[in-house]
């Protein structure tokens, strides 16, 4: 077979025919490849039909299509289906060729190929895409991670088919080995703190003022032309439109409360604990999403359990739509800022070398994550790249400060309402924390050292000295 393909791609669910159809779009010669061969006839028939694709029955077919350096990239289910197609790969492929997996895969797993792959001299990156299936087709970011020479060869690619934010595609080289899979995997992260804080945002109001659908679409329509502007906010709105064609009652009334979840949440809370970085509002949405599994067990409680009295709301629902707005607002910054912590930590720990005015401006399209003040933190990065923490910078410092009492005061409601708010709450309690100058761990390193001898550093000493006191003398 003639190598006439810019780029190939294994895998033809969903996400990897959007890709390529995305890639033939630019102008890109697509090689394609399924496990499953009337998979791949099906696609050369239906979708991609007339273009520019060569349909491989065969890993050689398909290897044998690429131009050198070849550009292979891996779209089927995270873990061993990865190490399976690698290894069908390593033979056909020769010294600088390049391996993409472009799945959610671990960051250490890609740490892991990376390192083997180079044994054999064949690039290996960790591609992380978000935006869904439509992003895909039209233009998701992308967030790559491997060598400098091996970006070279595909960059022209991808920042091709990205998103495009101000002027700027949303694909820049994040780092080594698994900086783009792990930036990708707090990117997810942070969506799941943004979602669970627009439920908060959507349990409140319906306790409280309890809006109709049509008038919970125009909050958060109207909330979608401000500060608040973002794909999540937008869709949130645009759901409480549609109509159950069986009953003609809101969708969103009828769907059961159980969230799922794939496992990135928790992957990005677990490491955060490792490396000692808070991260209370992420940890707090996927708490939520387990506890919102536990359907038949809250069924039960619900009986046995009781809460506040539930009284009609006789303020100003306009004063409440707007204190819950600035709570929506304050909450999604601390999440923001705590993902951007982590990925400092993360960083440094890898020696990746993250920019992370890049890694916001890259969000800022295509994503799920998507938001206007994406351009925000851009700008907050770019005027400080070492900025140890986002709510310390001017600009957000000022909205903080703008929307505090709001904030507080849609929490202190919600309590009276008996209204879980894990993730407003978890917000403004790492803020209260970060900003307290003596906080009630010295209590805490006593008992530590009550009962375990641990020791404690004192206020009148030099710092690093420790001490230990004999408590039961």
């Amino acid at each position: 077979m003639t190598a006439t393909c810019d780029i190939g791609l294994i895998g033809l669910a969903v996400m990897g025919e959007n890709l390529v159809l995305n890639m033939e779009s630019k102008g890109f010669s697509v090689a394609v490849y399924n496990r499953t061969t009337s998979v791949t006839e099906k696609f050369a028939e239906g979708r991609g039909k007339g273009k520019n694709f060569v349909a491989a029955k065969t890993l050689e077919e398909f290897v044998g299509a690429l131009k050198r350096p070849r550009k292979a990239q891996i779209m089927v289910k995270a873990g061993a289906p990865v190490d399976a197609v690698i290894e069908q790969l390593i033979p056909l492929l020769e010294a600088g060729d390049i391996i993409i997996d472009g799945g959610n895969s671990l960051w250490t797993d890609t740490q892991r190929r990376e390192k083997y792959l180079k044994t054999k001299g064949i690039h290996f990156f960790g591609v992380g895409v978000s935006g869904g299936e439509e992003g895909a087709l039209k233009g998701p970011s992308i967030m790559p991670g491997g060598s400098k020479e091996g970006w070279e060869s595909i960059a022209p690619i991808y920042t091709r088919i990205a998103a495009v934010a101000e002027g700027e595609p949303c694909c820049r080289h994040m780092g080594p080995d698994g900086a783009g899979h792990y930036v990708k995997m707090v990117h997810n992260g942070i969506e799941y703190g943004d979602m669970q804080l627009i439920c908060e945002a959507y349990a409140i109001l319906k306790s409280t003022i309890n809006p109709s659908a049509e008038e919970f679409a125009q909050i958060f329509s109207d909330w979608n032309k401000g500060e608040l502007n973002s794909f999540l906010i937008e869709i949130t709105a645009n759901i409480f439109t549609r109509k159950d064609p069986e009953t003609g009652k809101p969708m969103v009334d009828l769907i059961l409360d159980k969230a799922g979840q794939k496992g990135t949440g928790k992957w990005t809370v677990g490491h955060a604990i490792e490396m000692g970085v808070p991260l209370s509002v992420i940890g707090s949405a996927v708490e939520a999403r387990i506890l919102s599994s536990l359907k038949s067990e809250r069924v039960a409680a619900s009986k046995e359990l009781p809460g506040p009295t539930p009284v009609p709301y006789t303020g100003d629902r306009a004063k409440m739509i707007e204190a819950v707005r600035d709570a929506l607002y304050a909450s999604k910054l601390i999440s923001y800022a705590q993902g951007f912590v982590q990925l400092g930590a993360a960083s440094q720990l890898y020696n990746w070398n993250l920019n992370f005015g890049d890694i916001s401006s890259i969000w800022r399209g295509g994503c799920i994550i998507r938001a206007a003040f994406l351009n925000f933190i851009t700008e907050a990065y770019r005027r400080n790249p070492e900025l140890k923490n986002l709510i310390l910078d001017p600009f957000f410092r000022d909205i903080i400060l703008r929307t505090q009492a709001n904030w507080r005061s849609a929490i202190q409601t919600a309590v009276g309402y008996g209204v879980a708010v894990p993730a407003f709450s978890a917000a403004l309690a790492y803020f209260d924390s970060y900003r307290q100058e003596r906080l009630p761990a010295n209590l805490l390193q006593a008992q530590r050292d009550y009962f375990g001898a641990h020791t404690f550093e004192r206020i009148d000493k030099p710092a690093g000295e420790f001490s230990h006191y004999e408590w039961l003398q």
